[in-house]
């Protein structure tokens, strides 16, 4: 994987970052340990207080995830959102779903999530708007579907985060399906009118894009 920003650049920005709460560090730690190869898609400790941040900035009640693996990004946005907020989630793996639930249990902000079990399409087609934030991060290949149910989703202004639009680089000669899917995706969104957006070098690329 290409390190888009250095070690000591991404550490800097780390530690000179508002600390995880003990829960949040424990989800994430856990996440590191038992998750094997997949614990590179723990969304991690700058990108869970970028989040947080979007949620609060845009003064957001309503949230979409898109991909929720083990918990990590819904619970961090959900600490942003009001008492009366909600943010749905969805995944189709029901270890990460046990994992999550068991972390959404013991927070005070998990009473605010709701976790949607199955393909993230057919369960998009049973939810109604308006969402004030959604965010992308599930399996890049339908990343255009995703982008398009949640444009229908999205409230007037809203705004849609999307991770790993850098692919680690391969975006910029892409050979493989994802990464090749993820061009796709970046060439889309930068040409649709709809929107506005601004790709970000956070991580593995984040892009925002904003409802005209």
């Amino acid at each position: 994987m290409l390190e888009l920003v250095p070690e000591a650049i991404e550490a800097y920005a780390a530690a000179h970052t508002t600390p995880l709460d003990p829960l949040m560090q424990e989800l994430a730690d856990a996440t590191l340990r038992e998750m094997g190869d997949r614990s590179t898609m723990l969304s991690g400790h700058v990108e869970g207080v970028f989040l947080q941040t979007i949620v609060a900035a845009t003064g957001a009640r309503r949230v979409l995830e898109i991909g929720m693996f083990t918990g990590f990004s819904a619970l961090m946005m959900a600490a942003a959102l009001p008492e009366d907020g909600r943010l749905v989630t969805c995944d189709i793996d029901p270890k990460a779903v046990e994992f999550a639930t068991a972390y959404f249990r013991r927070s005070e902000h998990g009473r605010k999530i709701e976790v949607r079990l199955g393909p993230a399409l057919e369960t998009l087609k049973t939810l109604s708007g308006p969402f004030d934030v959604v965010f992308i991060d599930a399996d890049k290949r339908n990343y255009l579907n995703y982008y398009e149910a949640a444009l229908g989703l999205l409230a007037p202004g809203g705004t849609i985060v999307v991770d790993n639009t850098l692919w680690s680089g391969e975006v910029l000669d892409p050979k493989e399906d994802d990464a090749r899917a993820i061009s796709e995706f970046n060439a889309r969104v930068r040409n649709d009118e709809r929107v506005r957006a601004v790709l970000l070098t956070v991580r593995d690329g984040v892009t925002l894009i904003r409802r005209r």
